[in-house]
């Protein structure tokens, strides 16, 4: 039976909640009801604040909120009880019984004169406190009491609001951190550390998105509703690469709809963050329609252009037109100090239009000079194939102006990049393209993770394909060979089919097998974002690789699959016996000592020593 992560207590359940509408009572007028209601206001609560005393007795901030109408400040001395007993924390507790009685629909509730520091004259008892408390919890109202945790049912996190830049103005992109008690004073330094280092375009970026999300939904407005959570956020899909059929001629409303905001996500996922902040309306709607992308951006070559290509002077001597080129290069598997010298310079140096896959990372996008035009492809899921004719007719396009254009490829251009295919196309159409090969992820992604494609003692051979086919069909992969490393590109979103196809012992699957099923206990490798800061390894087995993805959380694509025995080559102290007369005996013994008792081991970032290198 497979053995899933155990709980660790003492976390925190984080959730952000929608006040929308919905009453916050603030008990307490000090600075720190001040800033409970401000963060209460910005979540458009309707904000409430008792306290002895009233508006009179209440801090700057308060007073000032209450005259500009944005709440209410009540004294709690002057409200009526719902009790006549006449201890100061009985009738506290009456009046705010009586007060939630008549008002009714209060959500959330905070006290803030417990305050440790203040006053022992101001400070309301714990004694007070708790009568207050019991009476919300009698009433299923969440409360906070400060610096009595105990009391608590949700504490304030450390949090932050981004802002624009440029404007000053608040972005929807708000996130907090929160060390559970342990160190309130330290969670306000990590924020500090955080907000300093997050790129300056990341609220733009989040105020961009949702323009383009809202107009994806508002292009087909009969289906919206049927699409709500459909955009791969917050519908609980772990990653947004997750097959979607091929395109049809005869696509419904909902379909392309759904597409479209398919589209997003991965626009969400892949796109520059400094891309994304600086969309236009006309690019966004661009974007969206079905085709013309990329051209309608670029723009086909101007009448002069075209009069130039055929022009004579009055001599009859022919005036040579701008003849522009187009470069495929290969940007390798991420991190930009993997570029070759060749691909730095066709970035830097030669290009006027770069016309960019996906999947290449901002940290490469970056060294562009910004006065290099830079598109990304629009490969809608299920139209890879459309969207490759559209990155082919634009380069083209753009060359015959006498542009210099850079097709930008992850990895090697001629490893699934491909290159072949656009090497005939712009062959035809007068452009004889150069070639920059690129380091490839095939080798690189394992190395990053530890993991020797060859090894004697392990793997005498390594073989690559891809697991998805043209049109998104399925694809034939190798039968098991114990000495043989498997390495799949593209195969994560379809990873069931993946694993069906190589264990399968009978039916349809073996005919997408060559030879031999894999034993289940085969060691799998999933490497996301190989050689970037936040890269991922998951392993695990063949039997056990898709509980572990679903109990991992979210994806970070891209990723590629590597499967086989040499996995567990350099693991820990190493095992080079695994091609050892008798060394299948000992599979089970050996695959305890490598997991222990858990589906899978992960290992998040990269190698230490190659870290501190960068």
């Amino acid at each position: 039976m497979a053995v899933y992560p155990q709980p660790t207590g003492d976390a925190s359940l984080l959730l952000s909640f929608r006040l929308q509408d919905k009453t916050f009572l603030i008990i307490g007028s000090n600075a720190l009801a001040a800033s409970r209601a401000f963060s209460a206001l910005e979540a458009n609560s309707i904000v409430i604040v008792i306290a002895k005393g009233g508006a009179d007795a209440a801090c700057e901030e308060l007073r000032w909120r209450s005259q500009q109408g944005q709440l209410s400040i009540l004294d709690l001395d002057a409200l009526p009880s719902s009790s006549d007993r006449s201890a100061d924390g009985d009738r506290d507790a009456g009046v705010l019984d009586a007060f939630i009685s008549t008002t009714g629909g209060v959500s959330l509730v905070c006290i803030t004169d417990t305050i440790l520091g203040s006053s022992p004259y101001s400070r309301r008892t714990r004694e007070s406190a708790l009568q207050i408390a019991r009476l919300c919890k009698s009433r299923n109202i969440p409360i906070n009491v400060t610096d009595i945790p105990e009391l608590c049912d949700f504490s304030f996190m450390s949090s932050h609001r981004i802002r624009d830049p440029e404007t000053g103005s608040a972005t929807p992109l708000q996130f907090a951190i929160t060390t559970n008690g342990q160190g309130c004073r330290l969670a306000g330094r990590l924020k500090r550390e955080i907000v300093s280092k997050l790129p300056r375009e990341a609220g733009g970026a989040v105020v961009q998105v949702g323009k383009l999300r809202s107009l994806a939904k508002a292009s087909e407005p009969v289906v919206v509703e049927e699409l709500d959570g459909e955009d791969g956020e917050d519908s609980g899909v772990s990653t947004p690469n997750r097959p979607v059929p091929q395109r049809s001629q005869g696509e419904s409303e909902t379909e392309r709809a759904r597409r479209r905001l398919k589209w997003v996500a991965q626009v969400s996922e892949y796109w520059p963050l400094q891309k994304l902040a600086s969309l236009t309306e006309k690019e966004m709607m661009s974007m969206l329609d079905d085709k013309g992308y990329l051209l309608s951006l670029v723009g086909p070559a101007s009448q002069e252009e075209t009069d130039a290509s055929t022009h004579h002077s009055l001599h009859g001597l022919e005036i040579s037109p701008r003849h522009g080129r187009i470069f495929l290069v290969g940007s390798g598997p991420g991190h930009p100090s993997l570029l070759t010298v060749a691909t730095h310079t066709a970035l830097t140096k030669l290009a006027d239009l770069v016309l960019s896959d996906k999947l290449v990372p901002a940290a490469v996008l970056a060294i562009i000079p910004p006065t290099v035009q830079v598109r990304i492809a629009r490969k809608f899921p299920g139209n890879a194939d459309g969207a490759q004719n559209e990155l082919m007719e634009a380069a083209v396009e753009a060359a015959r102006r006498g542009l210099t254009v850079v097709r930008l490829k992850q990895g090697d251009p001629s490893v699934y990049g491909r290159a072949g295919e656009e090497v005939l196309y712009f062959r035809a159409r007068g452009f004889e393209p150069v070639v920059v090969p690129g380091v490839s992820s095939v080798l690189a992604g394992p190395t990053f993770a530890g993991i020797p494609v060859t090894q004697r003692g392990a793997a005498e051979s390594f073989v690559v394909c891809t697991g998805v086919g043209r049109q998104g069909k399925l694809v034939k992969l190798p039968g098991y060979e114990r000495s043989r490393t498997l390495v799949i590109l593209m195969g994560v979103a379809r990873l069931p089919e993946v694993l069906d196809t190589l264990q399968a012992q009978s039916g349809e699957a073996t005919s997408r097998r060559n030879g031999t099923a894999y034993p289940a206990n085969t060691p799998i490798a999933l490497i996301e974002r190989a050689s970037m800061p936040d890269q991922r390894v998951i392993v695990s087995t063949l039997r056990n690789i898709i509980a572990a993805l679903d109990s991992i959380g979210e994806q970070r694509p891209p990723g590629m699959l590597v499967v086989g025995w040499t996995i567990l080559s350099l693991w820990g102290e190493g095992d080079t016996t695994i091609l050892d007369e008798g060394a299948i005996e000992r599979d089970e013994e050996r695959l305890t000592r490598w997991l222990g008792n858990q589906l899978w081991r992960a290992n998040d970032g990269l190698n230490a020593e190659w870290a501190k290198w960068q």
